[in-house]
């Protein structure tokens, strides 16, 4: 059992050593600093958005005891991730697990390293929750859930969360739900970073309703295939819904053939993808369907 226990202690060890390369100090509040995960050898950073209280005179903190100054390149307060660029000597990008998180079980043991001070920290734990896709409270999509008992030391946001294979899994966070160790999933970020770097931002469709959930008609579920639409409650003036012609008191149903049956179906349908493009909304008004072309626009 004692070897056992030594030959696990050193894996873990040698694991946090392999990583340490990969993580940078990040000074952008009063506070505790922060950790920043290398993205490319270039200088690209990702970390947590909450702990970025300012735009400018960023620091970063490189393993080899540099201090660099770095830029924002973009956020994303919705899932909690942040890019940054630096000058700096050539870095070391992590082992990133595989997007879809398919080997990830729930009970893994996994390690949360963070840098908040000159040299790499690391706690152990489990995963505690492994979920499908969702959204937090503030509307980004999460392409799926990881919850872990770890608890998060001051200064471990915007850190990696490491496999037993010593792949990271993703970024931590300690803001998306209040008082749960949360990470970030490698397809997540992949898909906001690309986003960032292309945009500086996060390119959203703008349709201009607030819809809630409601029962269709016992006469339309059968042929659409569906129990419940969406109710438009409010229309913005000049939005792409009121020049569509949508109308208070309609139920859509379809957004360009794609069922809409919860608010959260048409948060994930206004990507960045439909912006600009004439999509085909098929709608209940006066117990009839009906069908209108709306040009999705961009939220500002």
């Amino acid at each position: 059992m004692t070897a056992v226990f030594q030959q696990i202690s050193d894996a873990l060890a040698a694991t946090v050593e392999a990583m340490g390369p990969s993580i940078v100090r990040v000074e952008a509040r009063r506070r505790f600093p922060a950790t920043g995960i290398v993205w490319t050898r270039d200088g690209i950073i990702v970390t947590a958005h909450h702990v970025l209280e300012q735009d400018d005179n960023i620091r970063l903190g490189l393993p080899g005891g540099q201090i660099v100054t770095a830029t924002l390149v973009g956020r994303d307060p919705t899932t909690d991730l942040a890019v940054l660029r630096a000058t700096a000597p050539e870095l070391v990008p992590p082992v990133w697990a595989e997007p879809d998180g398919a080997s990830l079980r729930l009970g893994h043991l996994v390690l949360a390293l963070g840098q908040p001070g000159r040299s790499v920290q690391a706690t152990l734990g489990i995963v505690s929750v492994r979920g499908e896709s969702w959204r937090t409270p503030v509307g980004g999509l999460i392409d799926h859930y990881i919850q872990t008992d770890i608890v998060m030391y001051p200064g471990f946001s915007g850190g990696p969360l490491v496999n037993a294979a010593g792949q990271v899994i993703g970024l931590n966070t300690s803001v998306l739900l209040r008082g749960l160790s949360l990470t970030v999933p490698v397809a997540t970020m992949r898909r906001v970073v690309e986003m960032l770097l292309a945009h500086g931002k996060i390119r959203r469709g703008y349709l201009g309703v607030s819809t809630q959930a409601v029962r269709l008609p016992a006469v339309l579920m059968e042929p659409l295939q569906q129990e419940t639409g969406l109710l438009v409650m409010t229309v913005e003036p000049n939005s792409p819904a009121e020049q569509g012609g949508l109308l208070l008191g309609d139920v859509l149903v379809t957004m360009d053939g794609t069922p809409v049956r919860h608010p959260d179906d048409l948060l994930t349908f206004l990507s960045a993808d439909h912006i600009h493009t004439a999509v085909l909304v098929r709608l209940v008004r006066g117990g009839q369907l009906q069908e209108r072309s709306i040009v999705i626009g961009e939220r500002a």
